[in-house]
């Protein structure tokens, strides 16, 4: 269902801002659903409100397709990608596993200055926690298990993650509404890095598989 944009100042970009700002601007608010699934993306509107031509808009929203997070519809323009629950499931389920491969090898792998990288992600985003400043933890909550993977060494592993946890940003992102699902989070985020830092593999594959397994039961009533 598309939904009409209003223009609003504090929106705006400066018309020298770089493809990545623009893209990111998008894409933080498809992840807060600000452009909700199933949204139209009228050119005209969006380039109105957020003070930029039409070409670099075009080109940020060609790369949000790229990404999964917009679909473009021959004669309809772009829409905000959704998601049917199965789609969603099966994602999930799929990354679930390549995370938790992921974490066995990253204890293996891993060097001291990597694993405290992580530490010092997850200290910073419990930071955010406290303060509430929700999309600044959500982005360091991906960050964390970006930089995991990363660890793992394991170039084709680390492919596949970012392609799915690409796509699944929104759905990952409303996985912390409501303060208990967020507390519990933070606290399987808790147990992530304690099981990373005592490099015990199998404890931190048990862990990340129990995270995006309750992602699911997190996530569910909205898709």
């Amino acid at each position: 269902m598309s939904e009409t944009l209003t223009a609003n100042a504090g929106d705006r970009i400066s018309r020298l801002s770089l493809h990545e700002m623009i893209v990111g601007r998008l894409r933080d608010m498809i992840i807060e659903g600000e452009l909700a699934p199933g949204t139209r993306l009228h050119e005209v509107q969006l380039g109105e409100r957020l003070g930029i031509s039409r070409t670099p808009l075009r080109e940020a929203i060609k790369y949000l397709a790229s990404e999964g997070l917009v679909e473009l519809i021959p004669s309809r323009g772009a829409t905000v990608k959704r998601f049917e629950p199965k789609d969603v499931r099966d994602m999930l389920r799929v990354i679930r596993q390549l995370e938790m491969l992921a974490g066995e090898l990253a204890c293996e792998a891993a060097s001291d200055e990597g694993i405290a990288h992580v530490r010092s992600l997850h200290d910073e985003m419990v930071r955010c926690f406290e303060r509430r400043d929700r999309l600044s933890y959500y982005k360091l909550n991906q960050a964390i298990h970006t930089a995991i993977v990363e660890l793992s060494d394991n170039a084709t592993l680390a492919a596949m993650q970012a392609r799915l946890q690409m796509r699944l940003k929104r759905i990952r992102f409303i996985g912390h509404e409501g303060e208990e699902n967020w507390t519990a989070a933070v606290a399987e985020h808790e147990a992530m890095i304690a099981a990373l830092e005592a490099r015990d593999g199998p404890r931190l594959a048990a862990v990340l598989g129990r995270h995006l397994a309750n992602a699911w039961e997190r996530v569910e009533r909205f898709v």
